[in-house]
């Protein structure tokens, strides 16, 4: 198909053509938006979860939510909220509670637009339906004109008119199965990222509630040995 071609099918289709070219450069915008979004999520994730563990491991919540704070990792927030949690009551009790409400919220930033692809891929193939039935309607309508005004009445200008009314339900076609392609693309993603996110978060909350305790400074000193004048002396 030649430019020139395009233009016509462009100018015959009107509004409806125009709206859903107009769907798919969005779509196409939201997924790349989506990509950049979630490059490396679950990498920087990763990550994060095994620096945050390691010093879990040795007890040291200081130097956990130091690293989470210096962190843009995804898993950041929830670690962030559970330690919020455990500095305010000095207890493990709810801080399950708080890594799973901030979780719940990560999973809505990250399928943030989302719901932008699969509108479209609901509603265009009806948009270029709707195109194609105008266009149709529009060509049997012509044909009627012709009659009156004396013509033959001849298929052949309504089969050229109902031929590129079609083009808006394939048009519609093709850019629903666009933005259902990256919908399912992402949702299957992000359903894989959300799984990682909740074991991080439990693992976090097992190691918070199991970390060594502090030993006293006083009990890892060893005893000085006694002087010389509190020694007891040989009898001679």
């Amino acid at each position: 198909m030649s430019f020139s071609d395009l233009l016509h099918y462009l100018r015959i289709g009107g509004f409806t053509l125009a709206f859903l070219l107009l769907a798919s450069v969005v779509a196409l915008g939201v997924a790349i938006e989506r990509l950049i979004a979630l490059w490396g999520v679950s990498e920087r994730s990763r990550a994060l979860g095994d620096t945050v563990h390691k010093h879990l491991l040795r007890g040291d919540v200081t130097a956990a939510r130091t690293a989470t704070e210096r962190s843009d990792a995804a898993v950041a927030d929830i670690f962030l909220a559970g330690l919020d949690r455990f500095e305010r009551t000095r207890a493990c009790d709810g801080v399950d509670a708080a890594v799973e409400r901030e979780r719940a919220q990560v999973g809505l930033r990250l399928r943030r637009n989302l719901w932008i692809l699969a509108t479209i891929g609901s509603l265009t193939p009806f948009v270029g339906l709707f195109g194609t039935v105008a266009g149709i309607m529009k060509s049997f309508k012509d044909l009627g004109l012709d009659v009156q005004a004396g013509g033959t009445g001849g298929t052949a200008a309504v089969m050229t008119g109902i031929s590129e009314a079609l083009v808006a339900t394939a048009v519609g076609i093709l850019v629903a199965v666009q933005a259902m392609a990256f919908y399912n693309y992402f949702q299957a993603r992000l359903s894989r990222v959300l799984v990682e996110l909740r074991l991080m978060g439990d693992e976090f909350v097992e190691l918070l509630r199991e970390r060594p305790l502090n030993v006293p400074s006083s009990a890892s000193t060893p005893a000085a040995p006694p002087s010389a004048e509190a020694r007891p002396q040989p009898e001679a």
